[in-house]
């Protein structure tokens, strides 16, 4: 058993702060900021969401100031599906029909993460776990960094060659985590700490 939280992961290039998948709750998530960093919320420059699940973004209101990236897809998903379920208000009650709206107006804070957030640091859309799913390719000199999402959910089902089971489409699922395998040197799941490829380091 694991708790629900999500891996949360702090890039920083140049006076760009960007922190993927805020997970924790506010509280807790700004006082483990600080004892690593030495930063508080208002100094993140961009939150980078993996996924729009809930858990990958937990504490985003507490990143005001900072920009709010998904991808592209997910984000239009995401919002569609909200869209289709307030479509059907009728057989909603007032109390999930104000939630929807809530959730609505949040996720319109997100916009479309670029291609590229600078030359080290890129998009890696990473499909199946959710329709938009996408993670982070970061290129230092020294080894290839891909901070995947639920595309690799834990080590174990990375050494496995297993997909989370939750996964909208398993068969691109799949496909995401054979590519990222074959091209990361270092893996940060989902939901566990990093390691080695292990197809890199056999």
């Amino acid at each position: 058993m694991r708790t629900a939280h999500a891996t949360t992961t702090l890039v920083i290039d140049g006076d760009r702060r960007i922190l993927i998948d805020p997970s924790l709750p506010a509280v807790a998530l700004a006082a483990r900021l600080n004892e690593r960093t030495g930063l508080a919320p208002s100094d993140v420059t961009d939150i980078f969401c993996t996924t729009l699940r809930p858990v990958h973004r937990r504490s985003v209101e507490a990143f005001e100031k900072a920009n709010w990236w998904t991808s592209q897809i997910e984000l239009e998903s995401y919002s569609r599906n909200i869209e289709n379920l307030l479509d059907s208000a009728d057989r909603l009650s007032p109390e999930d029909a104000s939630l929807l709206r809530s959730e609505q107006k949040l996720i319109g804070r997100f916009s479309p993460a670029p291609d590229s957030f600078s030359k080290g640091i890129s998009l890696y859309p990473l499909a199946g776990p959710s329709e938009g799913s996408a993670g982070l390719l970061l290129t230092p000199t020294t080894a290839t960094i891909i901070i995947a999402g639920d595309a690799a959910i834990t080590r174990d089902h990375i050494q496995r060659g297993q997909v989370w089971q939750g996964c909208s489409d398993t068969q691109e699922a799949l496909e995401s985590l054979s590519d990222l395998l074959e091209i990361a040197d270092v893996i940060i799941p989902g939901h566990d700490n990093l390691l080695l490829s292990p197809q890199r380091f056999l």
